[in-house]
This record gives C-alpha cells, structure tokens and sequence, in this order.
C-alpha cells in the first residue's frame, strides 16, 4: 500500500485551519495541526478542537484523511511538507515589516523544531513579513534552499487576476498573470505578461484601469484587515495548497514564490554580490524548488526589481540587527 503524505501545519489559526481543510479535501495527505496552549485559557486545546470538527466534515465531504492536533511538535516526525503560518496577524494601521520583531522570534523557534524533528519535509512559510520570515526558517533550519519557500506570489499573482476579472468581467480562468519580487507593496508587475485567454491585457483594458488593479493587488492584505481588523486567511490559505499539491502530486506547476535567487533576475547586482529570498516564477514539484524559470525584464521591470530586492535586504538587515545570530 503507497504511503500517502504527511503534512505538518505549525499555526491553528485562522491559514493554519484553513489550510488544514483543503488538505482534507483535496486528499493530499494525512494533516497534523500544531499549535502553542492558549496562556489565559489553558483548558483549551484549538489544535485538537479544530482537528476533531474538521473530521466530523469527511462523511459529509467525502474525504479519508487522519487529522491529528496537538501542543506537540514531536508529533510532526517524517513530515513531508510543513507549512509554517505561525505568528502574529496584522492589524489595522500596521505593516508587514512592523512584525519583524514579534514573528522573527516566533518562526526561529519553529524552525529549530522543524529542524529536530522533520529534517527531511519541504517548508512552506506564510508568516509575516514573508520575506524575512523565509530566511529566518532557511537559517536556521540550515535546510538546502531549495526545500525552503515562501508563499507570497501565487498569493500576490491570484489577487491579481482576481481584481483584473472583476474590472473586465470575465471568469478569473481566463487570466495569465505575473507579478515578482518582494510580497506587498514592493511586488513588481508585469502587464506586459498579463492576458486574457491569450490576448495582452493592454489591448483589452486601459492602461490606468491596469494600474489600478496592480495597485489594488499590492496593498490587497491591507485592504482586507481594514475591512475585518485582521489578516486574510481565505486566499493565502489557497495559494498555500497551491504549493502543496505541487509538491506532494509532483505536477512541476510553474508558481511564483519566494525562492532563494543568486544570478537571476540581477539579484546579485542588487544585493552586494549576495544571494536572496525573492518572489519569482518557479517549477515546484516533489523535490521544492525544481528550476527557477527566468526571462529578459524591460528597463521599467528591472528597475522595479532591483528596488524590491533592496528592499526586501533592509528587511533582512532589519531582522538581522535584532537577531545577530542569523547574520
């Protein structure tokens, strides 16, 4: 009998359930959910609340899948895929980079328990800021890059698509879009790759009303906790299993994420001859990170990306300078 696959999500809450959910559904393999006991309330146990209420969901849904929730990170042993959505959510008022200082802490302590105990899974991380919050976990994990990424642009990129449908009113299966670089305002678009069914978004749509929509997509997580005082978890959660599925299907989908970049894009030109955790169009398949796909950028584009990319290295100066050991 061929063993289905374990995936380890770190983080009961809002992503972290949810993501647990559409593993459930989509079969992808057995789940453990993981979390930290509640300080004010310790007789609540979440992991194993939300573990037990999604199981009573496989009779209805028509899924066959073990779910097991638990305080203990023993229990993520022989992971093959561990999702990382640990961490404070924002709020209203803050930005992603405001979170360094609270989630760096929080993600080190999780990678050094990915590292004991699942030293072979592929990790995905969503906390925030993402982009530190990548390296952090690759840092300390001393995990090859290629089994560290960051699930950032098939959030960024789906956003994207989405708000484009809505302004042309077509169904969002009819966009092919990409957008690269650092997750949030720094992502660099490219409506000069962006079309419908094939026909370049610019013949179809204005060029302000496409700047809208890349405007619109890059404050998208600031426009969603204005309007619930939280961060989304519908859509990350989505671009998450998105990952996962190329993972544990070894279907080699060309996703954007946060991959470790050295020559490509002009990363190291950007950051002192130094590699990087930065959005960009990858093949994921069972291995992670397969082949980072690359293409000539416009002058506008590459000047776009080499901005994210510095910023993207002042996060992680910033994340340095409060955690020297990960220098």
């Amino acid at each position: 009998m061929m063993r289905r696959a374990k995936i380890s999500v770190i983080g009961a809450g809002n992503i972290g359930g949810e993501c647990a959910r559409s593993i459930a559904m989509k079969e992808l393999g057995d789940v453990v959910l993981v979390d930290v006991p509640n300080r004010d309330k310790p007789e609540l146990h979440m992991p194993r609340g939300k573990a037990l209420d999604l199981a009573c969901c496989g009779p209805v849904e028509n899924f066959d899948a073990r779910i097991t929730g638990t305080f203990e990170y023993a229990d993520i042993a022989d992971s093959d895929v561990v999702i990382v959505t640990a961490g404070v959510p924002r709020k209203p008022g803050q930005s992603r980079d405001d979170l360094v200082s609270i989630n760096a802490g929080i993600v080190k302590s999780v990678a050094q328990n990915i590292k004991r105990y699942a030293p072979n899974a592929i990790v995905i991380v969503v906390s925030n800021p993402l982009d530190a919050m990548v390296y952090v976990m690759w840092k300390v994990t001393g995990f090859p890059a290629a089994r560290v990424l960051g699930q950032a642009g098939a959030l960024d990129v789906a956003r994207y698509k989405a708000f484009l449908a809505m302004e042309l009113g077509v169904s969002v299966e009819d966009i092919q879009g990409l957008l690269l670089g650092g997750h949030g305002d720094d992502m660099v678009p490219l409506p000069r790759l962006t079309s419908v069914n094939g026909i370049p978004i610019r013949d179809v749509l204005a060029e302000e009303k496409i700047r809208a929509c890349v405007e619109r997509a890059k404050v998208g997580g600031g426009e969603v906790v204005k309007l619930m005082g939280t961060s989304a978890w519908y859509a990350p959660s989505a671009g998450t299993i998105e990952m996962v599925e190329a993972i544990v299907r070894d279907k080699k989908r060309v996703i954007p994420c946060a991959a470790w970049c050295e020559s490509e894009f002009g990363v190291r030109d950007a950051n002192g001859g130094k590699g990087l955790f930065v959005g960009v169009p990858c093949v994921i398949g069972a291995k992670g990170v397969e082949r980072i796909i690359t293409f000539k950028m416009d002058e506008t584009e590459a000047r776009f990306m080499s901005e994210s990319i510095s910023h993207v290295k002042d996060l992680i100066g910033a994340t340095v300078k409060l955690f020297p050991e990960l220098a």
